[in-house]
């Protein structure tokens, strides 16, 4: 049977978003490793941002445990409390500058996601709004920020919700594709990833971590993306090679 789209984010849309990415981060770990030539090229961006999603998504595991072992509860924890788990286990337990990075990112998100706490739910405009504020607050994290790196990325994922009308995975699917094109631009943008002829790591974590996003609300899983830059510009292709 056909899974129904899920249309709003809720404490469920959390825990099945921490999930499917650290699945996402799985299968494409050993594959960012071998492309993480920027800051350092310590092979090791692709295990970091992995082991990061791992702590936040045993987080929110946590939180639902939590509200199960009280008879009196309702057996799921709020939007906010999700949203909160998530966020402090990834700042837990960030590995690395890319960990880190996309650990400023998820509490962005969960500063909108929590500021109500009587919200059940968050729809398309507020997953936008979490979205621009998961950049922001990744981007003044960062003493000297540098484009072409995952912070161009998460700023294109924003800018490309912030122009989406609709429900969250309509939202969710334009921050995927706008951080595809911000991810095929890296290389054009820093020179080490240019000579490399790789795109960026980190960016290709959060690429993998949006798609899950998308992956939570529609049931869909986007194509493949391309690590290998061309002239200076990296390939980025769907399932059918397009």
């Amino acid at each position: 049977m056909a899974q129904v789209p899920q249309t709003f984010f809720d404490a469920l849309a959390v825990r099945a978003w921490c999930g499917l990415a650290l699945e996402a981060l799985g299968r494409a770990r050993e594959e960012i490793d071998a492309i993480n030539v920027y800051p350092v090229a310590d092979g090791d961006t692709g295990t970091n941002l992995y082991l990061t999603v791992e702590s936040a998504a045993a987080a929110v595991e946590a939180a639902f445990a939590a509200h199960e072992v009280d008879a009196a509860g309702s057996g799921c924890p709020s939007l906010a409390e999700a949203a909160r788990a998530m966020a402090h286990g990834a700042l837990i337990g960030a590995r690395g500058n890319s960990g880190t990075i996309l650990a400023q990112l998820l509490r962005g998100m969960a500063q909108v996601l929590a500021a109500d706490a009587g919200n059940a739910r968050a729809d398309g405009p507020g997953l936008r709004l979490a979205l621009r504020r998961a950049a922001d607050a990744a981007r003044q994290a960062v003493a000297h920020p540098v484009e072409g790196t995952v912070l161009s990325v998460a700023s294109a994922a924003a800018d490309a919700a912030g122009g989406a009308e609709g429900d969250c995975g309509t939202v969710a699917r334009a921050a995927y594709e706008g951080a595809r094109a911000a991810l095929a631009a890296t290389p054009g943008q820093l020179a080490v990833l240019e000579r490399a002829g790789v795109v960026d790591a980190g960016g290709r974590g959060l690429v993998a971590v949006l798609a899950a996003l998308v992956e939570t609300f529609t049931h869909e899983t986007p194509g493949a993306v391309a690590v290998a830059a061309d002239a200076g510009h990296a390939r980025v292709r769907g399932a059918d090679g397009g």
